[in-house]
């Protein structure tokens, strides 16, 4: 967006780097408050617990702040599958059941139903895909009475597609399902207001679009939420007072903050808060506005002699994601290798090119990217 961000990320100097759809990179304040944790722990032992403890919790009221929701909703996992699968776990299955999602979700939001269809024989509805969209029509009428949850990603990972959150959650309240969605593809790069958007579970991670380290995993409780959902993975912080090691019988936390076991890993909560308050900072609609933008550029100068453009870019389905595929005979694994070797990084997906620009980028790298896209 600006020259004083791209500074804070060497990886724009090193690469022409469009795959924060996949890995971001970390902008030096967060790298630096990383070691500075590990530092303090090498020199000080526990001696500054407290502090560690207290930046994780900074983190997690910027994460709330982002999402318009209260802190005490908002749990730390070690990543999105592990928050759709402890959701998954802890609610009560019949077999008049059914679950409603998308065909070509990313697994993550995949596995955890499937298990569930498996194991209690509820029926796993999938809405296709239709030329790189999904009909939210045909979507929504997969829901009825039966319905008891239903999932979807913000935007999916293999075409960009953004899907009408509050549309959907609509849909799910008045049949009284919940509503369930994967936030890691727009985190970060789209604001966010869960409420409002009739989401009662949320779970994404801090390594793509939050520009933070792997390993700081992020679920969010409706109060409605935390009412049908047992925690089923616990540990000595669940509790309502956890420094009481005598009183083994207390009860869990009356919020998301029970779904949390025991000590994570300090630094990761370091770099995630200097991340999030950097993207916070800069403001959710202007990053979002800015990659509409650049992702509008490179649809414009793409020659769709050779490339088709499988994205939507319709107004409210479109995203900072591209994806595209190439009319001739190199696979997007091939053509992927050799944009690397020109330090041009994007990803293979399926049977596309992922084309996935973030705030430090600007309209250099898609022109670099697109002069050195084979014919």
């Amino acid at each position: 967006m600006n020259d004083k961000i791209r500074e804070l990320f060497p990886a724009a100097k090193n690469y022409t780097y469009l795959n924060s759809a996949a890995v971001a990179p970390m902008p030096t304040t967060a790298v630096e408050a990383v070691a500075l944790q590990l530092r303090d722990v090498s020199e000080n032992g526990s001696a500054n617990f407290n502090n560690w403890v207290a930046t994780k919790n900074r983190a997690r009221e910027i994460v709330a702040q982002m999402l318009n929701v209260k802190s005490e909703q908002i749990a730390f996992m070690r990543n999105t599958s592990d928050g759709f699968s402890t959701v998954a776990n802890g609610l009560k299955w019949k077999t008049s059941d059914n679950i409603v999602s998308f065909a070509k979700e990313f697994p993550a939001n995949f596995y955890a139903w499937r298990r569930v269809r498996d194991d209690f024989g509820v029926e796993f509805r999938l809405c296709p895909e239709r030329n790189g969209r999904i009909d939210l029509d045909e979507f929504i009428g997969l829901i009825d009475i039966n319905t008891k949850l239903v999932s979807i990603s913000a935007v999916q990972y293999g075409s960009g597609f953004c899907a009408d959150l509050e549309r959907i959650g609509q849909a799910a309240r008045k049949v009284d399902a919940l509503f369930a969605v994967d936030i890691i593809q727009a985190f970060g790069v789209m604001p966010f207001d869960l409420p409002a958007q009739m989401i009662d579970i949320a779970a994404g991670a801090s390594h793509k679009w939050l520009c933070s380290p792997e390993g700081c995993g992020i679920l969010y409780l409706s109060d409605k939420a935390r009412e049908r959902i047992k925690p089923t993975l616990i540990g000595w912080i669940s509790v309502e007072n956890a420094w009481d090691f005598e009183d083994v019988e207390q009860k869990y936390k009356p919020n998301a903050l029970a779904w949390e076991t025991g000590t994570g890993c300090s630094s990761l909560f370091y770099g995630l808060e200097q991340s999030a308050k950097l993207l916070f900072n800069t403001d959710a609609e202007k990053i979002k506005n800015y990659l509409e933008d650049l992702t509008d550029y490179l649809c414009e100068i793409l020659p769709t002699e050779n490339y088709e453009i499988v994205s939507s870019r319709k107004a409210g389905e479109k995203s900072q994601i591209v994806c595209i595929k190439y009319g001739g005979n190199l696979s997007p694994t091939q053509i992927t290798d050799q944009l690397q070797r020109e330090q041009i990084i994007v990803s293979p997906r399926n049977d596309r090119i992922r084309v996935a620009p973030h705030f430090f980028n600007n309209q250099n790298d898609i022109e670099k990217l697109v002069k050195n896209l084979p014919s």
